[in-house]
């Protein structure tokens, strides 16, 4: 970054900190900002964790605005951990502390999809509880790993009956393709949002699925707007990389790289990111950021940061306003893509595929 470049950021980021994160309704009652922070990078698989730098970092972002913490049942730990930190919110805050939405996932094992009944579906909401240490689970993303295998919308109306006995304040679902998200919105599953992955390299999500949930009041939720941090300076110019990777989120995105065209249409990509974040004084990954959050299609998005060190350069998101001449710029930037291709989620659901390869089915059974 140069020292110009420098200077404005620190300009912007001092006034980014002064604003307030805008909220979205994702039901009538239920608002959540437009920035939620995600949990997946606080799992296995992304290096150690520092508890207590964890609780003081979601604290960081909960100060910032950023009041609402993605997690799931199979991201190991990270329940727990936030458990913890909504323990040191209310001690800090007392009964006037500032609501803090937890949206979990429940994600059935691959193996036991076929003889899945509701009992086992109110185990998994029950140890979600338990861990958070929450009377109610503000929302429930749900997935299913096989279509092959039936059950999903049965599956999916076992949450709505766990929901209307209070363990459950809202239904969600994740990476389920339009057929299926149709299929359970068809049986009567009261949901509101969708968990999808959607960023520059990654647009599956803005077609058919899209309209579906606009004309069925589905709000999608973001995740992958940053690429897993491939969304930076450090990779302007940089040599490909090459297995082994640092974490999962690089192995996971640089497959997604892969599809789009390859290491030489991301740095196409990158150089048109990096001369329009020059001209703000902000960084690449906040123009990548602003991008989604400016799909109509997008309520919020969630972002990946471990530390609240990442925190200003989030927020500044916010506050960027891109150019008709610049969304053009990006616009020529990704329309030679060669994918990702098909509906949400479809290639990682191919047997024996490159995505699917990467894939951890069973992670409740520890």
């Amino acid at each position: 970054m140069s020292e110009r470049m420098s200077e404005r950021m620190s300009e912007r980021l001092g006034a980014s900190a002064g604003l307030s994160v805008p909220t979205v309704a994702l039901a009538p009652g239920y608002d959540i900002p437009r920035l939620i922070k995600g949990g997946w990078q606080l799992a296995g698989g992304h290096g150690a964790i520092n508890q207590a730098r964890a609780v003081a970092d979601m604290t960081a972002f909960a100060e910032a605005g950023i009041t609402a913490f993605d997690c799931a049942d199979i991201y190991t730990g990270v329940e727990a951990l936030i458990g913890e930190f909504l323990r040191a919110w209310r001690a800090a805050h007392g009964e006037n502390a500032p609501p803090i939405r937890v949206h979990t996932k429940c994600v059935p094992d691959l193996d036991a999809l076929a003889t899945l009944r509701f009992v086992d579906i109110e185990r998994l909401i029950d140890r979600s509880l338990q861990r958070l240490g929450v009377d109610t689970l503000d929302l429930v993303q749900f997935h299913w790993w096989d279509y092959d295998i039936p059950g999903v919308a049965q599956a999916a109306l076992h949450l709505a009956t766990l929901q209307r006995a209070g363990k459950i304040r809202h239904i969600g679902v994740t990476n389920m393709d339009t057929p299926h998200l149709q299929a359970i919105l068809d049986a009567g599953v009261p949901v509101a949002a969708h968990q999808v992955q959607c960023s520059l390299l990654d647009r599956r999500a803005l077609g058919a699925m899209a309209a579906l949930c606009a004309a069925r009041g589905v709000s999608l939720l973001a995740y992958g707007s940053l690429a897993g941090g491939f969304f930076h300076e450090r990779w302007l110019g940089a040599a490909e990389p090459v297995a082994p990777f640092e974490n999962r989120s690089l192995v996971k995105y640089k497959l997604i790289i892969d599809d789009f065209g390859g290491w030489g249409a991301f740095q196409s990509l990158l150089r048109a990111l990096h001369g329009i974040a020059e001209l703000h004084g902000v960084t690449i990954g906040t123009v990548a950021l602003r991008c989604v959050l400016d799909e109509p299609a997008v309520a919020a998005a969630i972002v990946g940061a471990r530390h609240a060190a990442h925190l200003p350069q989030t927020l500044a998101a916010l506050s960027l306003v891109l150019t008709d001449e610049e969304r053009a710029v990006l616009r020529t930037a990704v329309a030679h893509a060669t994918g990702p291709s098909g509906d949400v989620y479809t290639l990682e659901r191919e047997k024996g595929g490159r995505h699917a390869s990467i894939m951890r089915y069973n992670l409740n059974t520890t």
